[in-house]
């Protein structure tokens, strides 16, 4: 059965996967614990990016199994649509609101990182609409910057590739350098500030490449959006839950966004949800309370999923018992000595690392334009010395779970070059 599921007679469509070369090369991992996963063959790996950047808890957390379980034998599901609730929906709102800028925010949940993107645009919309600013409709995103994969996500993100082939996106949206605030101002001036309606930011791009902000960058643009009535909306889904230090990312930077976007390390990947963190002046209109206020019309079928929320309360309840949210910058020079070495390799041309527990090292120019599957290549050479990292466009992501400790930034240290010797053999 083992062997089956590693073949090309498997129907499985795996996500970003070229299909010809997945097809007989499956690596069909069978369990995980602490900061390592197992294969079918009982290999081990160190999780180098904590799966898709969530596993920020490591694998295996009995009291999150514990606790989903519990609460699939007291209320297995029940929507949140309309009047209804469940009690880990609302603990959790309660929990998040603590965390948010101020109290006062609100808290829609829904099933991950897309969602929480496409219901901030649809929000933005909403509000400035039941402002009767209708026309205030435009949305700014940022190059290289990642949002997902949903409608409004892939239009808003500036990773040209992700939306090819599909034609048309969602229009009234355009994008400025991810690194020049002054952009982003001339931007708002271009488009009409009477139009914008919000400008997209993630603290540190992640899947684009993990890009740190410039010093100032993101006190920079928050204070443009403000001065031009645009709302900031802070793209924590990979940055938050301990990732750069702080609970949501953002909140490592002395600005108040109008919306925050999480998901990820919520649940430490556990269980699938996420969640947007709305200003309660934006919220505003939807909570009057008088007859005949407006409805959001919007929402995911699993928002407020009581097991989902289980799960992230037991994360949260993880996060604080074990200290792990100021691991992400206790780590970040650790991280940024274990990857030093690769800087002088003659195949990398950069090494991005000391903000947060994440890192990108880029491949040379000459190496890109000899093989642009380099980045892949270089994953799988990684995979055969026991790390899995990302690969990205112009080389790897790193970003190991906030459990991970000595043992596991030497393995790094060591294993990522040899990999890359594998991969200059092979030129």
């Amino acid at each position: 059965m083992a062997n089956q599921r590693t073949t090309a007679s498997n129907p499985l469509w795996h996500p970003f996967a070229d299909m010809g070369a997945v097809d007989g090369d499956r690596l069909v991992l069978t369990r995980g614990s602490g900061s390592y996963v197992w294969d079918v063959d009982g290999t081990r790996y160190l999780d180098a990016t904590a799966a898709l950047w969530y596993a920020n808890l490591g694998h295996g957390r009995e009291e999150i199994a514990t606790a989903v379980a519990g609460q699939l034998r007291e209320l297995d599901a029940y929507g949140i649509f309309g009047y209804y609730a469940n009690e880990p929906a609302l603990d959790l709102a309660g929990r998040l609101a603590a965390l948010a800028p101020a109290p006062e925010y609100k808290v829609f949940l829904g099933s991950g990182g897309g969602d929480a993107i496409d219901t901030a645009v649809k929000v933005v919309r909403a509000h400035f609409a039941q402002r009767g600013r209708p026309e205030r409709v435009h949305v700014i995103g940022r190059t290289q910057a990642y949002h997902g994969t949903h409608g409004f996500g892939t239009a808003v993100g500036g990773i040209p590739a992700n939306g090819t082939g599909f034609g048309p996106l969602p229009g009234d949206v355009s994008h400025v350098p991810h690194d020049s605030a002054d952009a982003l101002d001339a931007e708002i001036r271009r488009v009409g500030p009477d139009r914008v309606a919000a400008f997209f930011c993630e603290p540190v791009i992640g899947a684009g490449g993990v890009l740190p902000p410039p010093d100032g960058y993101v006190e920079a643009v928050a204070e443009t959006c403000r001065a031009h009535g645009v709302l900031f909306v802070a793209d924590c889904v990979i940055a938050g839950f301990g990732r750069l230090g702080t609970w949501l990312g953002i909140d490592r930077w002395d600005v108040r966004p109008d919306l925050v976007t999480l998901a990820k390390g919520i649940t430490g990947g556990a269980v699938p949800l996420g969640a947007l963190l709305v200003a309660p002046q934006v919220a505003e209109p939807f909570f009057t309370g008088e007859p005949g206020a407006p409805v959001l019309r919007h929402g995911p079928t699993y928002a407020g999923h009581p097991a989902a929320c289980a799960a992230a309360l037991a994360a949260l309840d993880l996060y604080e018992r074990e200290g792990l949210v100021p691991r992400g910058r206790e780590l970040e020079k650790p991280l940024a000595d274990a990857l030093s070495g690769l800087a002088d390799h003659p195949l990398v041309a950069d090494v991005r690392a000391g903000l947060g527990f994440l890192a990108g090292v880029d491949l040379a120019p000459d190496v890109l334009a000899d093989d642009p599957a380099a980045p892949a290549r270089w994953q799988r050479a990684c995979r055969d010395e026991g790390v899995l990292v990302r690969p990205l466009g112009r080389g790897i992501a790193v970003s190991p779970p906030l459990v991970a400790g000595e043992p596991e930034l030497d393995l790094l240290a060591s294993a990522l070059p040899r990999a890359l010797d594998r991969l200059a053999a092979a030129r």
